[in-house]
């Protein structure tokens, strides 16, 4: 399946110098929004999957789609204050700051075997502070999956210890 055909570049978006990979035509599309769901989740290779960890925010369309195909829980990780039970949090370098995500402190239970999904990894820090959280509540990361990775921005290196996969590389 061309993926790639139904993610349009926006450039400058956020902001000046940036390639923003726009998804939504990706998203228009049942028949592709199906088949990339379908992708996403074969990329596991049939491993029991207990939890699907989303990010914030376009972690959220395939995590709970992901979640339901792997007869998994989805549990959501978001900026602070986004959550209304208690949370665990992290905080992470960016390259002009750093941020915080939060976890529901009674999400995952221990030995629980967790796919981390986000739609893209770029730097590495996002996905990072995600499986730091995963692991104090002591889940098991049994995979990071990504819709798209962008290979040049090096983010799979935050997260190395752990098998990460890709459905597309730019």
């Amino acid at each position: 399946m061309d993926f790639k055909s139904f993610i349009r570049d926006v450039p400058n978006f956020p902001k000046e110098g940036v390639i923003f990979k726009d998804i939504t035509l990706l998203l228009q599309n049942p028949e592709m929004l199906k088949q990339t769901a379908e992708a996403l989740a074969q990329l596991l290779n049939d491993q029991k999957i207990d939890k699907v960890v989303g990010m914030e925010s376009r972690g959220f369309i395939f995590g709970p789609i992901l979640a339901s195909k792997l007869n998994a829980g989805f549990v959501p990780i978001r900026k602070p204050g986004k959550l209304p039970y208690t949370t665990l949090s992290e905080t992470y370098d960016l390259e002009y700051g750093t941020d915080t995500l939060e976890i529901h402190i009674d999400s995952i239970t221990k030995g629980d075997r967790v796919l981390i999904h986000d739609d893209v990894l770029a730097t590495g820090g996002t996905a990072s502070a995600a499986c730091k959280l995963v692991e104090k509540l002591g889940g098991t990361i049994v995979q990071c999956n990504f819709l798209i990775e962008l290979s040049f921005l090096e983010g799979v290196s935050k997260i190395a210890d752990y098998q990460v996969k890709s459905l597309l590389t730019y």
